[in-house]
């Protein structure tokens, strides 16, 4: 039986399909922007900004590998199999950013950040899965082009929400030093817009039973899915062993070399996964092949090949994107307006410049993801325009050496766009068109550990080797940023597409 092909989805299939991203990126944007000003109104030193930031990667380092295991299992009739997550999660969220601003305690607001960002994840994961199932393969590379158009579109609006409310007169100070109504507002607004948006595609959108699914010719073998579970069976606890010291390890050296505090979570995550690895392997030696924590640890171990080798570009592409959004700040105000002291005027001129380079950047995203790569990938193949797109970044980054007006870093910004709209579109275009239908949900959750973890390193680490090798020359990032992006070009020529030339 010859199979038959999914319908090809119009302009607005394509809209509908991902119009819910666009609600909520607008809840992320508003939690990377407003949340360290939460916490310091609430009372928050400085130094412990960081530590409770950690909610953001760790919530995303666990949900999304589990609520892509259950999305692929799930099948509730005419609700389908992904939208579930996307309400349950639009609904979280948009309580979560409810009641955020009415926080009157630093404990309350950290706990609301950790279900905001869980809920966030809850609703985001799925949707990359959501645009393999729903899509041809010859639509890949559109479907997340316009899921990128709408990342870059919701960023922007976003991050401006507080800024638009300011010009409307609303006050922008609190008098009693606590949240002021442009942040208590926006994220008001912000909640309804991510509803509204999630809830648009929940409606707008009908998803292909198993039945269809079967027919499309993606209903894959239960034995060869099942395989890398059941290889776990056959593994040894060594390399649980070495997980479990290299955690040791990491923890110890904290103490040892004076690393900051945020790096004993790095540790402890190393150290976890290897006890979770011998529980796993122990499991499926007993016979039990069938539980989400086999499952999840078998599909990790086992990823296809060319997962594996889209997971090192993506440590060194987000590795680069982590120092820019962490340095970008103290870059501009030292460098381009001479001013490292946080209450100087020419310091809040250049900090705000940074927001609107920022937008510039997510702006170019949006724009490039419609109409740039779409073009690039049907003429050269989709690994040879993540390349372009990984060195327009790298390019944007190294010009911060050489320019000296602040208003040409604008002219950066645009190769950093592309770049951002090529890693947020190109890899998940590969690995839909790659990976078992029927695993979709698990793997895009896997493939977020390689987000996660250079967060974790960057977050840490890399604030050690500026103190070590450049102290007070925060500039010298730029050129680490450059640099990863180079290395993750290079890691992509090693990545062979199916059906594209090498």
């Amino acid at each position: 039986m010859t199979a038959r092909e999914k319908p090809r989805q119009g302009f607005w299939g394509l809209w509908n399909i991902s119009f819910g991203f666009f609600g909520i990126q607008i809840g992320f944007a508003l939690q990377n922007a407003n949340m360290s000003r939460v916490f310091q109104s609430l009372g928050s030193a400085i130094d412990d900004l960081p530590a409770l930031w950690v909610a953001a990667p760790l919530t995303g380092l666990l949900v999304q590998p589990i609520i892509g295991h259950l999305s692929d299992k799930t099948w509730l009739g005419k609700l389908g199999r992904r939208r579930p997550y996307f309400l349950l999660g639009a609904v979280l969220a948009a309580l979560s950013l409810f009641l955020m601003p009415l926080s009157e305690v630093l404990l309350m607001a950290a706990i609301l950040l950790w279900v905001l960002d869980a809920s966030l994840n809850i609703s985001m994961e799925p949707f990359r899965a959501f645009v393999g199932d729903m899509l041809r393969k010859d639509q890949h590379t559109a479907g997340y082009a316009v899921q990128t158009a709408f990342i870059g579109a919701g960023a922007v609006m976003g991050s401006i929400i507080p800024e638009l409310l300011t010009m409307q007169g609303v006050s922008n100070v609190a008098a009693d030093g606590g949240i002021p109504d442009s942040v208590r507002y926006a994220f008001w607004i912000g909640a309804a817009a991510l509803f509204i948006a999630v809830m648009l595609t929940v409606v707008t959108t009908q998803e292909y039973s198993p039945e269809e699914m079967a027919e499309f010719g993606e209903a894959q073998d239960g034995d060869q899915l099942d395989q890398p579970i059941r290889a776990l069976a056959s593994k040894s606890y060594l390399n649980c062993g070495i997980w479990i010291v290299a955690g040791v390890a990491v923890i110890l050296a904290v103490a040892g070399f004076d690393l900051e505090k945020e790096v004993y979570l790095l540790g402890a995550l190393l150290a976890a996964y290897g006890m979770l690895s011998g529980i796993a392997i122990s499991m499926a030696k007993n016979g039990n092949t069938s539980g989400m924590l086999t499952s999840i640890v078998g599909d990790f171990s086992g990823m296809p090949d060319i997962m594996k080798k889209l997971a090192l570009v993506q440590f060194f592409s987000w590795s680069a994107l982590f120092i820019m959004w962490i340095n970008t700040t103290p870059v501009v105000t030292q460098y381009f307006y001479g001013s490292t002291n946080t209450a100087s005027v020419a310091y809040n001129e250049g900090a705000n410049w940074v927001g609107w380079l920022f937008a510039t950047y997510n702006g170019v995203a949006a724009i490039a993801a419609l109409t740039l790569l779409p073009f690039l990938a049907k003429k050269f193949g989709k690994a040879k325009t993540h390349i372009f797109g990984l060195l327009c970044g790298a390019l944007g980054y190294a010009s911060f050496f050489f320019i000296r007006d602040p208003q040409m870093l604008l002219v950066s910004e645009v190769g950093i766009g592309v770049a951002w709209a090529s890693i947020l579109a190109m890899p998940y275009a590969i690995l839909a068109s790659s990976l078992p239908q029927a695993k979709l949900g698990v793997y895009m959750g896997l493939f977020n550990v390689f987000i996660v973890v250079p967060q974790l390193l960057v977050a840490t680490v890399m604030g050690s080797i500026m103190l070590w090798l450049f102290p007070g020359e925060p500039i010298w990032t730029m050129a680490f940023a450059a640099g990863t992006l180079v290395l993750a070009a290079v890691a992509m020529l090693r990545v062979q597409v199916p059906g594209e030339a090498a």
